[in-house]
């Protein structure tokens, strides 16, 4: 019995085994051509842990007939590079598989530089970690990046299937009888993990008694007990949180009651509730503003006491925030306002402040014309007198163009566009 993993033993070692990624790998697609035409370029492999960054990295460079190495960032050293790169110079080519490439040092990424620019070295570097945000410019640079897709359940169970009959890497030694439920189960429950869903398919395997036929069966419990749900790949400080953040606030957004609650229920199931509270007072402000002034204090309130009661009883008032937020009307009138203010004065708009708006609280402050015929508001009747405030540059400009979603924003528009009638006579 070979007693390396099954998943390791399943890895494909050419393109055509790959599982997936058709986008990439499929006929006619970028990583295929490289393979056809024998000409591969430095590239980053990127996407959530078990989907087989390194195996397809492997897959691609076997398929080429040219010699590759694969070393990992973090537990290879320098000296390691360097027979690499000893091996090229004698053969012309090496292909370098470079696992947590996002964990390249400067003293290796310095020595690699120069052997990627000439040719000489062809990286294939593997991450979980957006290149784009974690990797140096300079590695980055030189390198496609290629960004890989978790596995659908379909996919994952033609990995399992194919592993269950495989004689000489699989577990075509025992005979299995596997439930469509159970296969079901290890597909959807590993969450696009493909190594997740070979590990539990033969742990059940190897720890199931066969019966007096010789034959392992493998029901919907033995599947249950043999893997560890894992619903939806998720690290607090990885891309999928952020992604899902953003599908949140999006969801909401858009008014989609039930897409906002998916993604809310994905975040509590972490237990992020800080990020939740954060994001759920932005909303409340940036999403819903003028129409629905509200929101802001109602959303407050309900952050105010998830944080009092936290989880599980916090997921009760932020569920019913989430959809009085989603079904709120939406505004971002204020904002945008404020941000086409800030763009002019960023670039170099601003203009002196008119001199009977200047503070004329001083001794000598008349003889410098300050404060002098400025109109006091509250003297007049309305409350309101028709004088200028906005610097002489600027005193044409409006900023704040209010929109017609809900009833408070509406009334506040109706006086917005009366006073400015009033001051363009």
């Amino acid at each position: 019995m070979n007693l390396k993993p099954l998943a390791y033993r399943m890895r494909p070692k050419h393109i055509s085994e790959i599982i997936g990624q058709e986008h990439l790998v499929g006929e006619g697609k970028i990583l295929h051509r490289m393979v056809k035409a024998r000409q591969l370029m430095s590239m980053i492999l990127y996407g959530p842990p078990g989907i087989g960054k390194t195996s397809i990295a492997t897959a691609i460079a076997g398929s080429t007939n040219t010699a590759f190495r694969t070393l990992n960032a973090v537990s290879n050293n320098k000296k390691d590079m360097e027979i690499v790169v000893e091996e090229a110079k004698m053969s012309g080519k090496v292909i370098l598989i470079l696992d947590e490439v996002h964990r390249l040092d400067k003293g290796k990424q310095d020595f690699l530089l120069p052997h990627l620019e000439s040719g000489l070295i062809t990286l294939i570097g593997a991450t979980t970690s957006n290149p784009y945000h974690a990797i140096n410019p300079a590695i980055r640079s030189r390198c496609q990046i290629f960004e890989l897709k978790p596995l659908k359940p379909n996919e994952i169970k033609t990995a399992l299937q194919r592993a269950i009959i495989d004689k000489e890497n699989g577990l075509g030694e025992i005979e299995i009888d596997i439930t469509e439920d159970a296969l079901d189960h290890f597909s959807h429950s590993c969450g696009g993990d493909l190594r997740s869903a070979l590990n539990g398919l033969e742990l059940a395997a190897r720890s199931t008694e066969a019966d007096e036929n010789h034959v392992v069966r493998i029901d919907l419990s033995v599947a249950e007990e043999s893997i560890q749900k894992k619903n939806f790949v998720h690290d607090k400080n990885g891309d999928a949180h952020y992604d899902v953040l953003s599908a949140f606030q999006k969801s909401i957004r858009g008014s989609d009651v039930n897409a906002a609650l998916h993604y809310l229920g994905r975040l509590i199931e972490v237990g992020d509730l800080i990020s939740i509270h954060r994001r759920l007072l932005v909303i409340a402000y940036e999403d819903i503003g003028l129409a629905n002034p509200q929101a802001g204090q109602r959303a407050l309130a309900a952050v105010e006491v998830s944080e009092r009661i936290g989880l599980p009883e916090s997921r009760i008032p932020l569920a019913n925030i989430v959809i009085e937020l989603c079904l709120s009307p939406k505004s971002n009138s204020a904002y945008k306002a404020l941000d086409l203010a800030l763009a002019d004065i960023r670039s170099g708009y601003i203009g002196e402040v008119p001199d009977h708006l200047k503070d004329a609280h001083y001794k000598g402050a008349s003889k410098l014309g300050r404060g002098i015929d400025y109109l006091y508001p509250h003297d007049y009747e309305t409350g309101w007198v028709n004088q200028q405030y906005l610097p002489n540059a600027l005193r044409k400009k409006s900023y704040y163009s209010p929109k017609q979603t809900g009833k408070f924003e509406l009334a506040l528009s109706q006086v917005y566009e009366k006073l400015e009638k009033q001051r363009k006579r």
